[in-house]
């Protein structure tokens, strides 16, 4: 895992298209603003297993 230290409005970039940027920190929550193409889906982890919680019941469901 790489582990960076970034200010309010720094930012850093991932594949040449993607941006994170430091919104906002107020105490120890920190905001965060993503910037990608459309075709790039972004989610927030929870979301994202849930996501695939979703999928592999479907999958289940289908070859069963």
């Amino acid at each position: 895992m790489l582990v960076l230290s970034r200010k309010k409005n720094e930012s850093i970039v991932i594949n040449n298209d993607i941006r994170i940027v430091v919104v906002e920190i107020r105490g120890d929550k920190v905001r965060l603003g993503v910037e990608a193409p459309r075709e790039v889906p972004v989610h927030r982890h929870e979301v994202y297993e849930a996501i695939q919680r979703c999928n592999e019941s479907t999958d289940t469901s289908v070859e069963g």
